[in-house]
């Protein structure tokens, strides 16, 4: 058997260009688990925006649920899953809010109506009805008409600095492969789990 490769970060970057290949679906769609301070989950489906050697990036309005529970608990879990691959990798790990810099080039970077989306949703807050975020929305777009939208100062990026990352291989008779990483000083630790 070969040796695992000693960096997931490497590894991940890898199966990631993979994905972009082949996956019919958008590859970088993965879900994002977090949790009250007292231990009640949720998940929901984000977007990776970014990763590198420190981590795994997302972006979102941090006065959501998801930033709510990160700013109590900054742990997280994050999986992503390629179907037509038949992989998937798990990422669990602290959580960092990116910097002012990092956040407002993300944001600029993004299409007009998503930006002008970030500033209409009041995300995870009650609405009263549907047509009310559509008229926020049309207002905001009458309002930016001729200018550039800033970044509303609620809306930023995490980063998931990993601690496990475990990379999944869809195998026969449900035997798949599982390499487990786990970040052992400044290496990795890696070890096969059963399926």
């Amino acid at each position: 058997m070969d040796p695992a490769p000693t960096d997931p970060m490497a590894r991940f970057a890898e199966a990631f260009a993979r994905a972009k290949q082949t996956e019919p679906h958008d590859p970088t769609a993965m879900s994002l688990a977090t949790a009250t301070p007292d231990g009640a989950p949720s998940v929901r489906m984000v977007l990776l925006k970014g990763v590198d050697p420190r981590g795994f990036v997302f972006y979102t309005n941090r006065d959501s649920r998801k930033g709510v529970e990160l700013k109590a608990n900054g742990r997280a879990a994050l999986c992503l899953y390629w179907p037509a691959l038949g992989e998937q990798v798990r990422v669990e790990g602290t959580v960092e809010r990116t910097g002012d810099d990092e956040s407002d080039a993300y944001f600029a970077s993004r299409p007009r109506d998503s930006q002008l989306g970030a500033w209409a949703s009041r995300q995870s807050r009650p609405l009263a009805a549907h047509d009310l975020l559509l008229e926020r929305f049309a207002d905001l777009q009458a309002d930016y008409q001729d200018r550039d939208i800033p970044r509303p100062r609620w809306w930023g990026g995490y980063r998931v600095i990993p601690e496990r990352i475990e990379f999944w291989t869809s195998g026969p008779h449900r035997l798949h492969k599982r390499e487990l990483y786990t970040r052992d000083g400044d290496g990795w630790r890696v070890e096969l789990l059963n399926p």
